[in-house]
């Protein structure tokens, strides 16, 4: 069973402020990213590390070496997004030989977390920032904490609502079979209206997501 857990923060000004700039960081790193993607035309996660890690950690030490590849992961992410997937107008196939377009990340682009940048224990929550870790409380119900004992975390994602409200997204995928009792407790969980199943491969429907713009090459 594939699911999200998605978790609102309950911020102080200050902490708004240091995720606020936490995004903007990684919207940099991936903006400078993104036009090695447009010259090279690769986008494999793998391929990208290996090119351009350690430039980008010496051109962006406040983000820390796990979050630069975190920003590699993304700029992967979306250009799959973009020039892979048959719906986009930009896909391969349908580009053919022109050149690639340049993709632009807004200050409102998803920070991606992993298990180095941010951790769980018991019913509390720390998150990596510029300005070292940030600590909250977990105000889950019992049967979303237990999916995080028996599910594999696939994808960490940290945005802001359109309320003004900072949420994480936990996409998990379940290496257990739950029992049915164990399934409708996580599913009636009142946690947030905006749960829901995770679509396939993690993917969003829509081939260019609004937090990127795509500027066409000429």
């Amino acid at each position: 069973m594939n699911s999200v857990v998605r978790v609102p923060l309950n911020t102080t000004p200050e902490q708004f402020a240091r995720l606020q700039a936490l995004q903007s960081a990684f919207a940099q790193v991936c903006n400078a990213l993104a036009p090695e993607v447009q010259r090279t035309r690769v986008w494999n996660r793998v391929a990208l590390h290996h090119m351009h890690y350690r430039a980008l950690r010496l051109k962006f030490p406040a983000l820390g070496s796990q979050m630069v590849c975190n920003a590699i992961y993304a700029v992967s992410r979306t250009s799959r997004l973009v020039f892979q997937m048959p719906a986009s107008p930009f896909s391969l196939a349908k580009l053919g030989s022109q050149p690639l377009p340049l993709l632009q990340f807004a200050n409102s682009c998803p920070v991606y977390f992993d298990r180095h940048t941010l951790s769980i224990k018991g019913s509390s929550l720390s998150l990596f920032t510029l300005d070292g870790r940030m600590h909250f409380e977990l105000t889950l119900p019992e049967a979303q904490l237990a999916l995080f004992k028996v599910a594999k975390l696939k994808e960490i994602a940290l945005t802001c609502r359109l309320d003004g409200l900072y949420e994480l997204a936990f996409w998990l995928e379940s290496q257990q079979a739950l029992t049915q009792q164990q399934a409708q407790a996580a599913l009636d969980a009142p946690v947030s209206a905006q749960d829901e199943a995770v679509p396939a491969s993690l993917m969003p429907q829509s081939p260019i997501p609004d937090y990127v713009s795509v500027e066409v090459a000429l």
